[in-house]
């Protein structure tokens, strides 16, 4: 089922989310988000934007093309982040809950990450490029923390209006 995105100024998008156990409907919600996400031509999609302080998200790297090193399209449950690479890379980063702001945010381009699959089983890999980027954006959010709170104190500055503008529409929505 599609979903509507929560868009910046919920408080949701500022809760620390909580895990996924076998009594949640995790396979339902991971296949609503992973719809909602190709319905938003996104690359990720947490819980927490469409309502739920659930730990979990999908990421789906295939509008990527073979800017991918590898296509990822699945559910990542009960996520973390165990260790972040040295080296950080620049890269412009946009979110659905924060519409028509894209920013360059600096990330470390790898990451080893430990999360359950669709089947409740626990894998642990390296990310790095888009797809490492994209789990950090995701994780975030379960933390409640958006990709423009790691802008420098200048960049807040210079977008706060936006930002003001984004969370009235919110407000007018309701």
């Amino acid at each position: 089922m599609i979903l509507p995105v929560v868009i910046y100024g919920a408080p949701v998008l500022r809760k620390k989310s909580f895990d996924i156990d076998k009594k949640d409907d995790y396979k339902s919600l991971a296949s609503d988000l992973l719809q909602t996400l190709k319905k938003e031509n996104g690359v990720g999609l947490a819980a927490p934007q469409i309502g739920l302080s659930k730990n979990l998200f999908v990421i789906d790297t295939t509008p990527y093309g073979n800017d991918a090193p590898e296509m990822i399209e699945k559910a990542y449950i009960n996520p973390e982040i165990l260790s972040y690479g040295e080296n950080k890379t620049y890269f412009q980063e946009g979110c659905l809950s924060i519409p028509g702001l894209f920013e360059d945010l600096k990330r470390p381009d790898q990451v080893e990450v430990r999360y359950r699959d669709i089947e409740l089983k626990w894998h642990e890999e390296r990310l790095e490029g888009i797809a490492a980027r994209i789990f950090q954006h995701e994780y975030d959010h379960l933390q409640g923390v958006l990709f423009i709170d790691k802008l420098s104190a200048i960049r807040k500055k210079l977008i706060k209006k936006k930002l003001y503008q984004i969370s009235k529409y919110q407000q007018l929505k309701k």
